[in-house]
């Protein structure tokens, strides 16, 4: 989906470590790539946690005063620090202007989601008029799926991935109800091959084209919540349209994490949330992607006023002017207090560039997968010593930032361990550790430190369970 850096990420190490004389996992190593990291001064657009006002932490193990070590982007992105200050300016409006506001200022309430919409045009790749701020994410894909969903009783079909997120497979569900469809026969669930965690591509495409005469809307993530598995989104678009298919996403772990293209892909519609990649804040204000060769023949199912074009909206003749593509299918004016969170990280990501973001992040993550099975990889296996397993594809064109990791000692405790010490990742069942360095804040410091307090998390969990599992 994009082409390979120059170097592996693990040809960078070693090479760094080469010209410092010293092994590989010294921490010389990550503090010569933060060195020469061009995006480290992003750090300071950010509130980073103070490990002292973390609700699991042990000070006895820490110094209260340090950072957090904070991986957990992936699930919600830190605090930009102009957040305030933009929030600040709208309610100072609001209590002096009222209903003024509306139409005054530097976002005009009535359309300040489209003052900020493109930036958005980068992170997604689409153009504006392809691209709508509205809702949250799942209202969002309901009303997609309303538009690009018409079953028919040749094809009646939704494909999408085993154990994809459950706000998905429970939206597919009822929609699959609306229409009183049988739900094991409509619902069409790709599993990985057994004994294997993620999906190969080829499977995808081979099901698809056995399949897809009966299959309406292929429906994958972009990122895989739980494995962090990059989707290979152009072949599974292409493959889908090609058997007469309309293709969706869902990039709640896509967006501002890997680089996308939607609109050079041909991908008929996508949906995802701000709050993980892009900062905005718990329950942020959501987008959506509708490609414009379907401006003047998919139409939205559910309109409101909103719906409606500007120029005419306050003639109030309730006679729609809709609004051709993504727009047309907003319903409600926008949020002004989740537009400005949005708008404070959207201004970081056009400084710092999605291709920049992207080319740390390979080295970032690159380089916590180097110590990992470093210290921890599966030729310690036989031996007392832990093992680390990665579920994430080692792959770097199949990955994001995340990397889910899984152990051969109980993971409660671990989880429990890091936590004290003032790392904060996320535990998913069954049992993987999701452990996610942003670009944008996040150093190669962190991620050496991360792994000092991996060690000494599993020392401890060891201790407490008596022996490796």
């Amino acid at each position: 989906m994009e082409p390979l850096p120059l170097a592996l990420p693990a040809d960078t190490v070693q090479r760094v470590a080469s010209e410092l004389r010293c092994p590989p996992t010294d921490e010389r190593v990550a503090l010569r790539l933060d060195e020469q990291d061009k995006l480290r001064h992003f750090k300071e657009y950010f509130y980073i946690p103070k490990v002292q006002d973390l609700p699991p932490i042990d000070l006895s193990l820490v110094n209260k005063d340090e950072n957090a070590i904070y991986f957990s982007g992936n699930s919600l992105g830190l605090q930009p620090k102009t957040v305030k200050t933009y929030l600040d300016e709208e309610l100072d409006k609001w209590a002096k202007t009222g209903v003024f506001g509306h139409n005054i200022g530097k976002w005009p309430w009535i359309t300040a989601d489209e003052k900020i919409v493109g930036l958005m045009t980068d992170i997604v790749g689409a153009n504006e008029k392809e691209i709508v701020l509205m809702n949250a994410l799942t209202v969002n894909l309901h009303l997609l799926l309303l538009s690009f969903f018409k079953p028919t009783p040749t094809r009646y079909k939704i494909l999408l991935e085993a154990k994809a997120f459950p706000s998905d497979h429970y939206a597919i569900e009822s929609q699959l109800q609306l229409h009183g469809l049988d739900i094991k026969k409509s619902m069409r669930i790709i599993k990985p091959r057994e004994g294997e965690e993620t999906w190969r591509t080829e499977d995808i495409l081979e099901v698809i084209e056995k399949e897809g005469d009966s299959i309406a809307v292929v429906l994958f993530s972009g990122v895989h919540f739980y494995t962090g598995q990059l989707f290979n989104i152009p072949a599974i678009t292409k493959a889908g349209q090609a058997k007469g298919c309309f293709v969706g996403f869902d990039l709640a772990h896509a967006v501002g994490n890997v680089e996308l293209h939607l609109h050079d892909w041909g991908v008929d519609f996508a949906c995802w949330c701000s709050y993980k990649y892009l900062n905005a804040g718990a329950g942020g204000i959501a987008g959506a992607f509708v490609h414009e060769k379907h401006t003047h023949t998919i139409k939205p199912q559910l309109v409101g006023w909103f719906s409606h074009e500007l120029s005419t909206r306050f003639k109030m003749d309730n006679k729609l002017q809709l609004i051709p593509g993504a727009s047309g299918f907003r319903i409600s004016n926008p949020p002004i207090l989740l537009i400005c969170p949005l708008y404070a990280s959207l201004e970081i990501f056009k400084k710092a560039t999605m291709k920049a973001l992207r080319r740390k992040s390979i080295l970032l993550t690159g380089y916590l997968e180097y110590m990992i099975k470093h210290c921890y990889g599966k030729e310690k296996e036989g031996t007392k010593k832990p093992v680390v397993n990665i579920v994430t594809p080692s792959c770097i064109e199949d990955r994001g930032c995340q990397l889910t990791l899984t152990f051969s000692c109980p993971i409660d405790y671990i989880f429990q361990e890091l936590g004290k010490r003032g790392v904060v990742c996320d535990k998913r069942d069954p049992n993987g550790l999701r452990v996610a360095p942003a670009p944008l804040y996040n150093s190669f410091h962190d991620v050496y430190k991360f792994i000092k307090h991996l060690t000494s998390a599993i020392d401890s969990a060891e201790r407490k369970c008596g022996s490796v599992v």
